[in-house]
């Protein structure tokens, strides 16, 4: 084993900033570096803080306390300078550190743990990134319980389970698992529509605060503009697109304009959810065929069972916005897919209630059990589909070890 050194805090100033050290020659290099306040011995022992300065040579660098973490591994809290911070890193890296990011560094104190299994080793890593502490709680329940306890039955009882059980149950995790992602990773939902229908008065009021400018003027919006909400369990990063016009792109000729529709084009191609916004106080004309043509396939039917919803890909949910003006909207002249629809106003925030709950509802995230087993990487996704095709028992022995205790790549 080497020595490893990374900043474990955020990038940028702030009060305090932790840099950790892990390896076999941790202990010598911080010997060589650091001078404990007063005339104490120095004791890295296990539970100690210990207070003094890193020196690099005659200068002193910065005031810090250590953490002994455990054996071969260190924590020095140092004041947040960014420069401060980056001269104990360059200096670690001279002493014979190798220099990794705080995910890489972390991976490899966890596989360093012999008593961790490879789903907790990546539950603590997939946690520093998760969006809401209901996304946290879906990761922690799969290290005892969840995925991990899930794998631990199959391997225990694979000769005596019929492999059609493993593969459904297989099957089953990966369906829970979309929605679960949705909550760890976030969602990202794009308001779409023609132009001046409110997408930007919509953004404005689901991130609390302005965001986006909203004029009378026709496509006022010809760039995209993004803003993070909270909505229940998930964690939504909303996109306000240019305005979609068939005979706006046609007629302008501007290379800005062109650009814009393309660039919202791409963005409802990637988003997890669409919200078509369209106004309800003009004719349903305004649905030309450049907005059916990017929305085709992914509408989603008032009939769709719950679990047809949270299994549909890129989905489309209809919202008819300016509630509060006169209706020249006929819903009766759309296609049948249409039917599921919500009429909100967004400018006096009529209707927001309806199209949170409609938007937990279409993401199936509403009442979602954290003690789910689920899958939250790709690594594990693509076991679980293996398992769900394995031809023998040993064969699915086999994936069900590697899904368990492989070990990870770092």
């Amino acid at each position: 084993m080497s020595t490893f050194a990374a900043v474990m805090t955020g990038k940028g100033t702030g009060a305090i900033a932790t840099v950790q050290i892990f390896g076999d020659t941790a202990r010598d290099i911080l010997e060589e570096i650091f001078k404990p306040a007063g005339s104490r011995r120095l004791k890295f022992k296990t539970g100690n803080i210990l207070l003094g300065t890193i020196t690099d040579g005659d200068e002193t660098i910065d005031q810090v306390t250590i953490g002994c973490e455990a054996a071969n591994t260190f924590a020095i809290n140092c004041h947040g300078n960014p420069l401060i911070v980056e001269m104990i890193m360059q200096l670690l890296g001279r002493r014979g550190a190798t220099l990794l990011s705080s995910q890489e560094l972390l991976a490899k104190i966890l596989s360093a743990q012999q008593s961790l299994n490879t789903i907790a080793i990546e539950a603590k890593l997939t946690q520093l990134n998760a969006r809401t502490l209901q996304g946290t709680k879906i990761i922690a329940n799969q290290i005892n319980g969840g995925l991990a306890k899930k794998a631990s039955d199959w391997l225990d009882n694979v000769n005596t389970t019929p492999l059609e059980q493993i593969a459904a149950e297989a099957e089953q995790i990966l369906r829970d698992s979309r929605p679960a992602k949705l909550i760890i990773a976030g969602c990202t939902i794009a308001l779409a529509g023609p132009p001046n229908s409110g997408k930007s008065t919509l953004l404005n009021y689901l991130a609390g605060r302005q965001k986006a400018i909203v004029t009378d003027i026709e496509g006022t919006t010809r760039d995209w503009v993004s803003a993070r909400c909270q909505i229940g369990p998930l964690s939504l990063t909303l996109i306000d697109t240019a305005g979609l016009d068939e005979k706006l792109a046609a007629t302008s000729g501007s290379s800005v304009e062109k650009t814009a529709q393309e660039r919202a084009g791409r963005i409802m191609a990637e988003a997890e959810l669409i919200l078509l916004v369209l106004d309800n106080s003009r004719p349903a004309d305004q649905l030309d065929r450049m907005l059916l043509e990017k929305i085709a396939g992914r509408l989603v039917p008032s009939t769709s069972s719950r679990q047809a919803l949270s299994q549909a890909e890129g989905k489309v949910l209809m919202v008819l916005n300016k509630s509060d003006l006169p209706a020249r909207f006929d819903p009766g002249k759309l296609p049948e897919d249409f039917s599921n629809t919500v009429q909100i106003s967004a400018k006096f925030g009529t209707g927001i209630k309806t199209l949170k709950e409609k938007v937990l509802q279409i993401t199936d995230s509403a009442d979602f059990d954290p003690k789910t087993a689920v899958a939250f990487t790709t690594r594990q996704e693509s076991l679980l589909q293996q398992l769900t095709n394995a031809k023998s028992k040993q064969q699915a022995a086999s994936i069900i070890t590697e899904l368990l205790i492989a070990p990870l790549r770092v």
